[in-house]
C-alpha cells in the first residue's frame, strides 16, 4: 500500500506511515509518500484546492509500475480522492471519508476536533458530501497557529482534549473525530484521555483497506 501525504513535511509521513503499519501489521506493506510541492501543513481552502494536483500526480506515479495494492491519501480534508478514484482501479480510501464513517456508523452522533479553524466551513461541505449532515454535531477548534502547536505535543493534546469535550458535553456528540493527519499520534494518545470514543483517521482508513484488500 502506498499512502500519499498532501502536504510537504517529511517527518509527517514518517509518522503517518508508521501508523498505518502499526494499524495493518505484517499483512500489507506500507510505503510513505510525499508530494513534492505545496504547503507543510493544510490549514485552509486554498491549501486543499493546491494538494488536489499533486496527489492525483503522486497516485498515478505509484501505481504506474504495478505492484500498488491500494492508496491511502492521509489529509482529513481528502484532497485529490475524486481524481484519483477516477484515474485508477487501485484500492482507494481518503482518511477523512473512513474517519466520518466510522464515527457515524449506527447513527451515532459525532463532531469534529480539529486544528484548522479555516477549514471548518470545508469540513461541513464534506460530511454533508458523504450524507452524514444529520449525525454532524459540529467542528471545536483549538485555538491559536495550528502549524506552532502541532510542534509542542503536550499543548497540542491539552488543546485537542478541551475540543473533544467541548464535542461531547456541549454539543452531544458520542463519537469524536480528530481532524487531521498530522494529528495522528495525538489522536492515539487522546484514547486514555478521554472517555467519549475517539476515532483517528489514518487507523480507520486502515481498516477500510483491509476489508477490501480481506486482508
Amino acid at each position: 500500500m502506498v499512502l500519499i501525504n498532501p502536504n510537504t513535511s517529511t517527518a509527517t509521513t514518517a509518522m503517518m506511515t508508521a501508523l498505518a503499519r502499526r494499524a495493518l501489521g505484517p499483512a500489507l506493506a506500507v510505503r510513505g509518500v510525499t508530494v513534492p510541492r505545496g504547503p507543510r501543513m493544510l490549514t485552509d481552502p486554498a491549501a486543499l484546492r493546491a494538494a488536489a494536483p499533486e496527489v492525483l500526480a503522486a497516485g498515478l506515479r505509484a501505481t504506474a509500475g504495478g505492484g500498488c495494492a491500494a492508496l491511502l491519501v492521509a489529509a482529513f480534508g481528502d484532497p485529490g480522492v475524486g481524481e484519483l478514484r477516477a484515474a485508477t482501479d487501485v484500492p482507494l480510501v481518503g482518511i477523512g471519508e473512513a474517519a466520518l464513517a466510522e464515527a457515524a456508523a449506527g447513527g451515532t452522533p459525532f463532531g469534529i476536533a480539529t486544528t484548522t479553524p479555516l477549514l471548518a466551513d470545508a469540513l461541513a461541505v464534506h460530511v454533508a458530501s458523504l450524507g452524514l449532515a444529520e449525525r454532524y454535531t459540529g467542528p471545536r477548534l483549538t485555538p491559536g497557529d495550528p502549524e506552532l502547536l502541532t510542534r509542542d505535543p503536550e499543548s497540542l493534546l491539552d488543546a485537542l482534549e478541551r475540543a473533544v469535550r467541548a464535542c461531547v458535553e456541549q454539543d452531544g456528540a458520542r463519537a469524536v473525530v480528530i481532524g487531521g493527519g498530522p494529528l495522528g499520534e495525538a489522536a492515539e494518545a487522546l484514547r486514555s484521555r478521554c472517555a467519549v470514543r475517539i476515532v483517528a483517521p489514518i487507523p480507520a482508513a486502515c481498516r477500510v483497506i483491509a476489508g477490501l484488500l480481506s486482508v
